[in-house]
Parts: structure tokens; C-alpha cells; sequence
């Protein structure tokens, strides 16, 4: 005998548990562990949600469950518009082998109605959720995370091989303010691995050359150029207008000019750097910085080098060379952990210190620990202002 839609319906509704909305509203007030899943469809739920809720649509329920609740013993509260969406999605779940399933009867209409809390998610345009929508379909970005990069402003301190591939991928994501602190010009010998740049533009400043390929990538970001050196007349200045700094620096006065400033202002600093197959790549995690981004501070620069090498130790990339590809690892690298750190997402490597051998194609991480004795970060810091970089680098 076959059913009709009421049948069907008073069926469903008897082979799960349902939950009115003031216990949910309870629930969530308590803070409950549970999982409030919304199979309404896109539209709807960029209308409004409840803040707590994770998206599926009723037609991508069996195809992205696992992703987003892997967990099969997880409790979770199925709200639809009505009612009878999230009844089918509980009986689907219940099948798919999840034991804890619940349906809000009714739905998120009638929970609007009683004034109960509502979020909007960040109204992205069309041409954003296309140009985004790998980003989209992740539960770690979502639209709410796509709209913290396109809100996010980082600072690329040098245009050459990191901030190459940095600023591209930084770019291609939807970092919404990159500003460029360079104050060199294209010259031939850059193209071997600096990718922002090109032939015909040799001759072009860096700044001016990264910003016009980086506006044929990505019309969202705003390109900031800073044609100028780092110095400690401007580093504060510079770093005072954007959340995260990437140091693409290939000199060591800038280095520690840098990690000063870092943590005198409070800035995490995305480092790398590379010398002839060899790169490595650090977050470091000031005190300050911490403390906003939820996170446990690490060492600074000068905990790892309280001074600089001899000049005979440490030849630039002029003198000594470099693989070309290798700056592209290495950059990318910065980049992802410059991303992590706007979404608040992951584990960055504060403290961790990942070193790549391009010739053995290895990754090593070494651990890093704060100095005690460091004379920026320790709690008996002897430099609190900027010195002579120049000097101090040159002893």
C-alpha cells in the first residue's frame, strides 16, 4: 500500500526524538555539547541562522555529513524552516549511522518569530561566492572566514622571491589589504624566481610591479606600495595598519629591526628564509599578539639569534645563489600560516621552526623555546626602543 505525504511524515516523525525550540534555546544557553546542524538551503540561511548552527543542505546531507560531524556518536539537533526537512534529515543521519539524533519541531521560522537570537552570515556577492567557492565549501573558511581575509590586511616586507609567492597566494585567497614594503626595481636577474614579476615590466619599481599583477589576479585586494625601506623612523608607521606581518627580508639588520618591532607592537611575524637549497620557516607569536589571537606566545627572532652571524657565515643570495623554485615553497608556506592565523584556524608554527632541504626533499621541525634572557621578549627586556640596526649587525 503506498503512503502519502502525511502518512509518510507522521512515519518519520515516530522513528525519531524531536526537541521544542525552548529546550534547544536552553541548550545552547547552557552550552551543551552538541551539534546544531541546518539543512535549510544556502538562500535561507544567508537570511539569518542561529549563531551556534553548521549549514548542510537537505540535498548535500549524505554527501557532506562526514566532512563537517565525522564523529558518529556526536549528539546532534537537525533544524530546518519547519519542521519536516530536518525529520527526513534525522531519519537520513539515523541510517547513515549516527546514534544521537534529534529534530526541532518547528523550525527556524517559528524561532525567529520568538525573537530568539539570529545571526546574518556576511553578505558576499556573486562573483565573490564564485570566485571563492572551494573556500566556501570548507567548514573551516565557510563565508564567515572568507570574509575575515577579505577584511584581513597583511604587510609583505620585500617584493622579491618570498613575498613573490606570499603576496600571489595571499592575493589569489581574498586577503582583503596587502600592503608591499619594497623599495627596489625589477632587474633581469629577479625573474629566475621572483614569479610576481615579469619581463616586461624590468625597470618597473617592485612595488608598482607587484601591485599591477596582482590586480590582474585579484580585483578584491587593495594593494598598498610602500616604496621605502624598513627603518626604525617608519617601521611604526608601516606595521601600525595591518594584522599580520610576512618577512620576505634577505638582510639581517631588517630581520632584527623587524622582530623588535614585532614585539614592541605587538605584531605576529610570519618569517622565512632561504640560502641555496635550504629554506626555513617560523611563525613568531609576541606576547600582545597572543593574548588577541587566543593563542600561547612563542620565542621571538633574538631567542633563536641573540646576534648576528659573521658576514663570511651568512653570504646574501647574491653571493652564495639560490634554487630558483625553492623561494615558491618556502613563500607558500608563509602564506598558509599568515591565513591560519586570520581564520584562527589550525595549529601555526609558533615555536616550531620547519626547515625544508630541497636537495634530500625533506622537512625537519625543530623546536623552539623562549630565551629567558632575551633582550626583547624576556620579562627583563634591556631593549625596549629601536637601535642602531645597521651598527649593531656589523660588530
Amino acid at each position: 500500500m503506498s503512503l502519502t505525504y502525511s502518512d509518510l511524515i507522521a512515519q518519520t516523525r515516530s522513528a525519531i526524538r524531536e526537541v521544542t525550540l525552548d529546550a534547544l534555546k536552553a541548550r545552547i544557553e547552557a552550552c551543551e555539547d552538541f551539534v546544531l546542524l541546518d539543512v535549510r538551503e544556502k538562500e535561507e540561511y544567508r537570511g539569518g541562522y542561529i549563531p551556534c548552527a553548521v549549514n548542510i543542505p537537505r540535498g548535500f546531507l549524505e554527501m557532506q555529513i562526514e566532512g563537517k560531524i565525522p564523529d558518529r556518536s556526536a549528539k546532534i539537533v537537525v533544524i530546518c524552516a519547519g519542521g519536516v526537512r530536518s525529520a527526513l534529515a534525522a531519519v537520513t543521519l539515523q541510517n547513515l549511522g549516527y546514534a544521537n539524533v534529534e529534530s526541532a519541531n518547528p523550525g527556524f521560522v517559528r524561532w525567529k518569530d520568538l525573537g530568539y537570537p539570529v545571526a546574518t552570515p556576511p553578505q558576499l556577492t556573486d562573483a565573490q561566492r564564485d570566485r571563492y567557492s572551494r573556500h566556501l565549501l570548507l567548514p573551516e573558511v565557510g563565508e564567515t572566514g572568507q570574509a575575515k581575509l577579505l577584511q584581513s590586511k597583511v604587510l609583505l616586507i620585500g617584493a622579491g622571491g618570498l613575498g613573490s609567492p606570499a603576496g600571489l597566494y595571499l592575493a589569489a585567497a581574498g586577503v582583503g589589504t596587502l600592503g608591499i614594503v619594497d623599495a627596489d626595481v625589477v632587474d633581469a636577474s629577479n625573474l629566475q624566481r621572483q614569479i610576481l614579476h615579469a619581463t616586461s615590466r624590468v625597470g618597473m619599481a617592485k612595488v608598482d610591479s607587484a601591485a599591477k599583477a596582482i590586480a590582474d589576479l585579484n580585483p578584491d585586494v587593495k594593494v598598498v606600495p610602500h616604496k621605502e625601506r624598513v627603518t626604525k623612523e617608519n617601521v611604526d608607521r608601516l606595521f601600525s595598519a595591518y594584522d599580520v606581518i610576512v618577512d620576505g627580508t634577505d638582510n639581517f639588520p631588517t630581520r632584527y629591526l623587524v622582530n623588535d618591532a614585532s614585539v614592541l607592537l605587538g605584531k605576529p611575524v610570519v618569517h622565512g628564509s632561504i640560502f641555496r637549497f635550504d629554506g626555513q620557516v617560523t611563525t613568531f607569536l609576541p606576547p600582545k599578539a597572543a593574548k588577541t589571537l587566543g593563542l600561547k606566545a612563542g620565542p621571538c627572532y633574538r631567542c633563536l639569534y641573540p646576534e648576528p652571524p659573521p658576514p663570511h657565515l651568512a653570504p646574501s643570495c647574491q653571493e652564495a645563489g639560490v634554487l630558483g623554485i625553492l623561494p615558491g615553497i618556502v613563500g607558500v608556506v608563509q602564506a598558509t600560516e599568515a591565513i591560519k592565523l586570520i581564520l584562527g584556524k589550525g595549529e601555526p608554527l609558533v615555536g616550531r621552526l620547519l626547515t625544508y632541504d630541497s636537495l634530500k626533499m625533506k622537512f625537519r621541525e625543530l623546536k623552539l623555546r623562549p630565551d629567558p634572557h632575551c633582550a626583547v621578549c624576556s620579562e627583563h627586556a634591556t631593549i625596549t626602543e629601536y637601535i642602531d640596526y645597521e651598527g649593531f649587525c656589523s660588530l
